[in-house]
């Protein structure tokens, strides 16, 4: 037997775990391409995508603190902050130290974050459509879970 044969059929055994057939791979490129059709829909508003998941969190509870949006957003304090810098310069977020607690800083929608609400929501479906074209509401559905339960997995 040659060596590339022994090779490939090495390889065929793992090709579950082999760029691009594994799920990680996949899981990421499918990412890349909604974050780049939603970054289109977004350009008008120069925003990003993690721009509008801080405005959703936002929206679902305004005055988090930046470690609440974090915590809800799975990600590190020092990211954010940046994200809340160039939000905040934009006028749609400003920060005010908690009355209770001086240590703790909360993010608040200005009036402007919160007419957005009205605005972005809908260009996030229009990708979410896109992206789920030919894909039944129930197959979408076991989607969701299968990755809820990788998230809670690697957590």
């Amino acid at each position: 037997m040659s060596s590339s044969s022994s090779d490939a059929d090495f390889l065929q055994q793992w090709r579950h775990a082999l760029a691009p057939y594994n799920l990680g791979y996949k899981i990421k490129l499918a990412s890349q391409l909604m974050y780049r059709a939603f970054l289109e829909r977004l350009e008008p508003y120069e925003l990003t995508p993690f721009h509008y998941l801080v405005l959703c969190c936002l929206w679902e509870e305004d005055g988090l603190s930046t470690s609440g949006i974090a915590d809800k957003l799975k990600q590190l304090g020092a990211t954010l902050t940046g994200v809340v810098d160039r939000m905040e310069d934009r006028h749609l977020v400003y920060r005010k130290r908690d009355p209770d607690d001086r240590r703790i800083i909360r993010i608040w929608l200005t009036d402007e974050g919160k007419r957005l609400m009205k605005v972005l929501p809908p260009l996030g479906a229009e990708t979410i459509q896109q992206a789920t074209k030919g894909i039944s509401e129930v197959e979408q559905e076991a989607v969701s879970r299968i990755l809820d339960q990788i998230v809670h997995n690697l957590l």
